[in-house]
C-alpha cells in the first residue's frame, strides 16, 4: 500500500499537482516510516510549492536515514538553496559530490548554489515597487490559481515559464527582469485580483506592474545582478525493487502472449507451462490464473479448472481488480461446475455461482450461460419426475372428477399426469375440456393445440380446438379446425357436426339475420383478429370491396377469383361484409 501511495504521489508530482503529491507521499511515509526514497520525494514536492523549511526537514531526514546515498544530499542543497543559505547547499552538494562524482544533478546544483552564493545581496525596499508586488507570488496558492484558471494553466507546460515563475517566487525583485513577457503579465493580473480579494480596512490597492516606478538606479542595477538560480525538482527516484519490479511484469506479459499462442494451436500443455510462468513472475494480474483455468476447462480438467477460478477471484479481491475480471472467473468456474453437473446432476451450484458473475458484471454470455443450466437442470427434473404408470393412474382420477364435474380437481390431477409424462396427447385433450367447462378459453385453447401438436391423427384434439373457437365466436377458424380433423378422420360425428353449426352461423350472416347486437358484437372480434386487418388492408380487397359496392359488372371477374371469394367470406362470416 506504500508503493501504491508512491506512485500516486509521483504521477502527481509528474502532473504538476505539488500539493496531492505532499499528501500522497505522507501517506506513504505513514505506511513506511523509515523509507529514505519517500523523504526525498516529499522534499521535491515541498521545494516545487516553494515551501523551502518543509523541504529542509524531509532532505535532512532522507540523509540521516541513508547518509551514503547522494540524492539526499542533493535534496539537501535545493532546500538550503531555496531558503537563501547558498554556502550550505554549497556544502550538501560537495558532500553529495564526493559519494557520487559523476552525478550531473549534483554538479548542476553545486553550480547554481555558488553562482548565488558570490552574488551581491540587494537591500530590502521594505515592501514598497516591484517587491511589495512580487510577494503576491509567494503564496502557497500560486500553483493552484494558475492551474485553475483557464487563460493560464497552458502556461504549466511550458518550461522556461515554469522556471520563469520559480525564480519570481523565490525572489520577489526579479519581477521587473520578466515584465516584457506577456505571460507573466497575465499571471500577475490574475494574482493581484486575488490580492485585492484579500484586502480589509480600505487598504490601499497595490499600484499595477506598469507603474512601478524604475529611478535610473535601478536599471543598471536589474541589468548587473543576475536572477538568482532557483533548484530543480529532480525526478522521482526509482528504487532497485521497483525496477526488478517492471522488468518482472513485462517478463509476464511475454509469457502470457507464448501462453495465448499455444491456446490457440490447442497445445494445452505449454500453454499451461507459459500461464504459471508468468503467474510466478507476477502475482499482481489475476488474468494469467483465469487463462490457465481457461486451458483446464478445455482439457476436461475441471477441478483444476475451479481451484484456479476460486483462487482468482481471492487474488483478485485483494487486489481490489476490475469486477469485470472478478465477473469472467466466476463465469468460468460457473462452466466447469454446469460440466460436472452432467454427471453428478447437482446444477444448483453452478446457477449460484453464475448468479455472483452477473452481480459482479452483467454481460450476455454469463446471462446465456445461466440460462443454459437452469433449463438443464429443469430437463433433469422432468427425467426424474417421468413416470407413465403414475401419469395413467393421475389422468384416470382426473377423468373421475370430470365425470362428477369436479372440474378443478381434475385439473389438479391432469396437471399431475402431464408433469409425470408430458407426452402423452390424451391428457392434454382432457384437461382442455376442463378449461372449456371452467370458461378459461385461452388456457384450454392452447392445451388442444399441444394435443393437435404431439398427435396430428388425434381426431379428439380437433373437436377440443375447433370447439373453443366457436364459443369464441370465431366460426371461420372453427370451420377450418374441424375440416382439418376431418382429413384424419372423415366420418367422425363431432367433426361433422362442428362443420355444420359453423357453416350455418356463416349463413346467417350471409343473409342479414344477425341482430344487431350479433353484428356488433362479431365485427368488434373480427376487427381485432390480425387475418381479417390483413384483409381489410390489402389494396387488391378494397378495390374488390369497392366495385362490389359501386360496379357489380366489374365485380363478377373478382368472385370468379377462388382466393378473393374466400377472402369476402371471412368478411361476411366476421360480419363486416354482408351480401343482399
Amino acid at each position: 500500500m506504500a508503493d501504491e501511495a508512491k506512485a500516486k504521489g509521483n504521477a502527481a508530482f509528474s502532473a504538476g499537482r505539488f500539493e496531492e503529491a505532499v499528501g500522497h507521499f505522507g501517506d506513504a511515509i505513514a505506511l513506511a516510516p523509515d523509507n529514505h526514497v519517500l523523504y526525498s520525494n516529499r522534499s521535491a514536492a515541498h521545494a516545487s510549492l516553494g515551501h523551502y523549511s518543509e523541504a529542509l526537514a524531509d532532505a535532512e531526514r532522507t540523509v540521516a536515514l541513508r547518509p551514503d546515498w547522494a540524492k539526499g544530499y542533493s535534496r539537501l542543497g535545493a532546500a538550503r538553496l531555496g531558503l537563501g543559505d547558498a554556502p550550505g547547499a554549497v556544502e550538501a552538494y560537495e558532500k553529495g559530490l564526493a559519494l557520487e562524482p559523476s552525478n550531473d544533478g549534483l554538479k548542476s546544483g553545486l553550480a547554481q548554489a555558488r553562482q548565488a552564493a558570490s552574488a551581491p545581496r540587494r537591500p530590502s525596499s521594505g515592501g514598497s515597487g516591484a517587491d511589495a508586488i512580487g510577494k503576491v507570488f509567494q503564496g502557497p496558492e500560486l500553483w493552484s490559481k494558475v492551474a485553475a484558471d483557464p487563460t493560464t494553466r497552458r502556461y504549466l507546460d511550458q518550461p522556461d515559464f515554469v522556471q520563469m515563475l520559480r525564480e519570481v517566487q523565490r525572489n520577489p525583485s526579479s519581477l521587473n527582469t520578466y515584465l516584457s513577457d506577456q505571460r507573466m503579465v497575465q499571471v500577475l493580473t490574475l494574482m493581484l485580483n486575488i490580492n485585492l480579494q484579500h484586502q480589509s480596512n480600505g487598504a490601499p490597492e497595490p499600484p499595477p506592474a506598469e507603474s512601478v516606478p524604475q529611478t535610473p538606479k535601478q536599471k543598471p542595477e536589474a541589468k548587473a545582478r543576475e536572477p538568482e538560480p532557483v533548484p530543480e525538482p529532480e525526478p522521482m527516484e526509482v528504487t532497485d525493487e521497483e525496477k526488478e519490479r517492471k522488468e518482472r511484469k513485462a517478463a509476464a506479459q511475454k509469457e502470457k502472449e507464448v501462453g495465448n499462442a499455444a491456446y490457440k494451436k490447442k497445445d494445452f500443455d505449454t500453454a499451461i507451462q507459459h500461464y504459471t510462468k508468468a503467474m510466478e513472475l507476477d502475482d499482481e494480474n489475476i488474468s494469467y490464473i483465469t487463462n490457465r483455468a481457461a486451458v483446464y476447462l478445455e482439457m476436461g480438467k475441471y477441478d483444476d479448472c475451479i481451484k484456479d477460478c476460486d483462487n482468482a477471484v481471492e487474488r483478485g479481491r485483494e487486489l481490489h481488480a476490475d469486477f469485470k475480471m472478478i465477473s469472467r472467473a466466476l463465469t468460468r468456474k460457473g462452466t466447469a461446475l454446469a460440466k460436472l453437473a452432467k454427471t453428478s446432476k447437482d446444477y444448483d451450484v453452478a446457477i449460484e455461482t453464475f448468479h455472483k458473475a452477473l452481480t459482479e458484471h452483467r454481460n450476455p454470455d454469463t446471462l446465456k450461460k445461466l440460462n443454459d443450466a437452469e433449463r438443464a437442470k429443469k430437463e433433469l427434473e422432468q427425467q426424474e419426475y417421468y413416470n407413465p404408470e403414475i401419469a395413467d393412474e393421475e389422468r384416470e382420477k382426473g377423468n373421475e372428477f370430470f365425470k362428477q364435474q369436479k372440474y378443478p380437481e381434475a385439473v389438479k390431477h391432469y396437471t399431475e399426469a402431464l408433469r409425470r409424462n408430458p407426452k402423452d396427447p390424451r391428457v392434454y385433450s382432457n384437461r382442455a375440456a376442463c378449461y372449456t367447462k371452467l370458461g378459461a378459453l385461452p388456457e384450454g385453447l392452447k392445451d388442444a393445440e399441444k394435443c393437435i401438436e404431439l398427435d396430428p391423427t388425434f381426431s379428439k384434439g380437433y373437436t377440443r380446438k375447433g370447439a373453443i373457437q366457436f364459443f369464441m365466436k370465431e366460426y371461420d377458424k372453427a370451420l377450418e379446425t374441424y375440416q382439418a380433423g376431418l382429413k384424419h378422420d372423415p366420418k367422425n360425428p363431432e367433426l361433422l357436426d362442428g362443420v355444420r353449426r359453423c357453416v350455418e352461423q356463416n349463413n346467417k350472416a350471409s343473409r342479414g339475420e344477425l341482430s344487431e347486437e350479433e353484428l356488433k358484437e362479431r365485427q368488434s372480434k373480427a376487427m381485432q383478429d390480425p387475418e381479417i386487418q390483413n384483409i381489410l388492408t390489402d389494396p387488391i380487397m378494397r378495390q374488390v370491396l369497392t366495385d362490389l359496392q359501386e360496379n357489380p359488372r366489374a365485380s363478377q371477374a373478382h368472385l370468379k377469383n377462388p382466393g378473393v371469394m374466400q377472402k369476402i367470406q371471412k368478411l361476411v362470416s366476421a360480419g363486416i361484409v354482408q351480401m343482399k
